[in-house]
């Protein structure tokens, strides 16, 4: 299929040798600080110089608000946390799975945000009327969806981006704690440099090298939240917050375990069945690089924009076909 053909080319540009399965060691941070700037400025502009953008502002406040979004914010950040003085038996592999178990707390807390303010957002206020009265004012349906499509992926990426600050801290310090714990001398937090009259802190360059290798990783979360996202949306046009909640979480399965399978060289028909399933539903696995994140250079995350731009524009189309015949009154 040809989403599986461009994925596996994806993997080869990225590969660091033919079936090495190790990515060249480049990081992309140049790349993924202009990416963010220009999404930022692109969300400013939209946010307060366009009618979508009002839709939107007011759907990442009414998410903000919410008790979940603090709630998982803040069990999400203890996690990380908790998680520097847990032992994980790995001898030297222990700042490894941390900053895996790190990434997969950032992915869950952010998807079960999204999904769930798409539900209360949209679905809610399609069933109680309120989505009438909106579109009673110099608002049309489109630009209902996009507004409030914006506002839940913007909340979420706002969870994002404090837990991995979070992240970062606890990664830096969680570097030099295993360095103690396997006997080895640690680096310091920080090394002072005299300026004046004055000693200032520097960051370590060892700790702080290991604390940014999380950051392609983030980026390709911050993907899959746009993606299933765009996903939540479509199905909240139509169906209530149960169904929503329990057909993204199969999409989030089934986007996760298809590319396995029809790598796995199965039977035919359940490769056939995985191909079949793998071009229709979004590839989230290959957003889930959390054994190779460190590794994940630009040509890669590249290609996962372009993948991530292309699905979530088609469930954005989905989302406002469906909208547009829906009965409101």
């Amino acid at each position: 299929m040809e989403s599986l053909s461009m994925w596996q080319s994806m993997c080869l540009l990225a590969a660091d040798a033919p079936g090495a399965g190790v990515l060249r060691a480049e990081p992309p941070y140049t790349a993924i600080g202009w990416g963010v700037l220009l999404v930022v400025v692109a969300l400013l502009v939209v946010d307060y110089f366009t009618r979508v953008g009002i839709i939107a502002r007011a759907a990442m406040k009414e998410a903000i608000r919410q008790p979940l979004f603090l709630l998982m914010m803040a069990i999400g950040s203890s996690v990380i946390i908790l998680n520097i003085i847990m032992p994980f038996f790995a001898f030297d592999d222990d700042t490894t799975m941390f900053i895996e178990c790190g990434l997969a707390t950032i992915q869950i807390s952010a998807l079960l945000m999204a999904v769930w303010t798409a539900s209360t957002s949209v679905a809610d206020e399609i069933e109680g009327k309120t989505a009438m009265t909106l579109l009673s004012k110099p608002i049309n349906r489109q630009q209902f969806i996009l507004g409030k499509y914006l506002g839940i992926v913007q909340s979420s990426l706002l969870m994002v981006l404090v837990m991995t600050v979070v992240f970062l801290a606890a990664t830096y310090f969680k570097y030099g704690y295993d360095q103690g714990e396997h006997g080895a001398q640690p680096p310091p937090l920080f090394y002072w440099r005299a300026a004046g009259n004055m000693q200032i802190p520097y960051l370590v360059q060892q700790r702080l090298e290991v604390a940014l290798s999380i950051l392609p990783g983030i980026v390709l979360i911050c993907f899959e939240v746009l993606v299933l996202s765009a996903v939540s949306v479509a199905i909240s046009t139509r169906f209530p917050m149960l169904v929503n909640v329990l057909t993204c979480l199969a999409v989030f399965v089934i986007g996760h375990l298809t590319p396995i399978l029809v790598h796995a060289g199965v039977h035919p028909v359940v490769r056939f069945v995985a191909q079949v399933f793998a071009t229709i539903f979004p590839a989230l696995d290959h957003f889930n690089l959390q054994g190779a994140s460190a590794q994940v250079n630009s040509a890669y995350l590249g290609f996962a924009a372009m993948y991530c731009a292309a699905y979530t524009i088609f469930m954005l189309m989905a989302a406002l076909i469906s909208f547009e015949d829906r009965d409101l009154a």
